[in-house]
This record gives C-alpha cells, structure tokens and sequence, in this order.
C-alpha cells in the first residue's frame, strides 16, 4: 500500500474505532437513549450509521465493490451492548484494509458519478474520485465522532 493509501486506512480505522469505543461501558439503556430534538440519534444507530458510510464510501464508492446500503436502517438500528458494532467493525476493518492495499496511486484520480443508493441523502451524486471519497469518510467520521461525544456526555444524566 502506498504511503498516501496508508495514511487514508489509518485515518479511517482511528476514527471508526473512536466512534465505537465511546459506546463501552454503556447500559442498553444509555446506547439507545435519543436526544429529544429533532432528528436526535441514539449512540448505537450514530455508530451504525458511521459504519455503514465508511463501508458505502470506501468499499462501494472508491474501491467498487459491488454492495447495497440501507441508509435509512443504520438510523434505526439498536443494540444491547457493543458486541455487534465491535464485530462489524473488526469485518469492515479487515474489508477496508484488503480493498485499499488492492488500489493503486493511479486509482485514486479516476473520475466518476458514484451511484446515489451509495453516495446517500440529501445533495445528488456528482463526480468526484477515490481519493475524494476517502476523504469524505474522513470527514464525515470525524464529524459523528463529536456528535457520539455530545450525545454520550448528554445519555449519561438522561438514560
């Protein structure tokens, strides 16, 4: 994997962990307790959901594996304990690792319109690159990471 590729699947693998490990030590309770505000997410369906687009992003979309998202499921996903989300991120870690060892410097300046069941809500596909698509799991990690603090900080007096 070349360094550029490498320091993507660090950065994304430091941050979906971050996301996850803020559920530990958590009551049931507390991992699906929603904010009542609108649109407020449980910690479990912002983990799911955080899984769920870096798989879409950077399996699907920048490395074209060929998969399906049901965006509107990882918002409503629930769990007892951590143990699925731990499970799902030790496959998608090992998912994500495989895919951009494969992906060549070259790879990552490619053109392309993504398809929408992948590229999600809201704004329409447009064309971007791998590279691009890397980055927005990134972003969009780092992003939830601090919503998963806010509503962690926020389960503990309320659930």
């Amino acid at each position: 994997m070349n360094a550029e590729i490498a320091s993507y699947e660090e950065s994304i693998r430091t941050r979906l962990e971050a996301v996850v490990a803020c559920l530990d030590g958590l009551t049931e309770a507390q991992i699906n307790w929603r904010p009542t505000v609108d649109e407020g997410n449980s910690l479990y369906a912002l983990a799911a959901h955080t899984l769920g687009n870096a798989q879409a992003w950077v399996l699907g979309i920048a490395c074209g594996v060929d998969l399906r998202r049901d965006r509107p499921a990882e918002f409503a996903a629930t769990g007892i304990d951590t143990f699925e989300l731990r499970y799902e991120l030790t496959r998608l870690g090992a998912q994500i690792t495989g895919a951009l060892m494969a992906m060549t410097p070259e790879r990552l300046e490619r053109r392309f319109v993504p398809s929408q069941e992948l590229w999600g809500g809201g704004n329409p596909a447009h064309e971007i690159t791998p590279r691009y698509a890397l980055l927005h799991v990134i972003e969009h990690a780092s992003l939830h990471l601090g919503h998963v603090e806010l509503t962690r900080d926020l389960a503990l007096i309320h659930a």
